[in-house]
């Protein structure tokens, strides 16, 4: 009986070690997309981990605290309607059609922009703009 018991506490606490895993790297990429189509700044620089990589024109840009996550998301003049998404280990590809923001005219409505987009354990680790169209640029934080 005491080795029955020994067995199911140990077999619990098994369990209880395991926690759920993290989001997959498309489900990051689509609720940052959400976020920031609805103006959420700070819930989708809660997506960023600490010292996220962001290359865009040309330039490299880390992250380094929420408040600077929350500038460069801030400073986007553009929402992106995900028109196409691939994945690739913790790596996503996600192209998006460009539109107006809550609270900010888009400088290239109807434009596509691609962004490459790298995921470990639920948050985005780079950030990475690839489209050749004319991109709208983030601030340097």
């Amino acid at each position: 009986m005491r080795l029955q018991l020994t067995l199911a506490l140990l077999f619990a606490a098994v369990l209880a070690g395991c926690g759920s895993t993290p989001p997959s790297p498309e489900s990051v990429v689509r609720a940052w997309s959400q976020e920031l189509n609805t103006g959420d700044n700070e819930d989708a620089a809660k997506l960023f981990a600490p010292g996220a990589e962001i290359v865009q024109a040309g330039t490299t840009v880390r992250l380094d605290t929420q408040a600077e996550a929350i500038a460069w998301n801030a400073a986007l003049p553009c929402s992106g309607r995900i028109v196409s998404i691939k994945t690739n280990g913790d790596t996503t590809s996600a192209t998006f059609i460009l539109g107006d923001r809550p609270k900010r005219k888009c400088d290239g409505p109807g434009q596509r922009a691609t962004a490459i987009v790298r995921v470990r354990k639920g948050k985005i680790v780079l950030w990475h703009q690839t489209s050749t169209a004319p991109a709208p640029v983030g601030p340097a934080v």
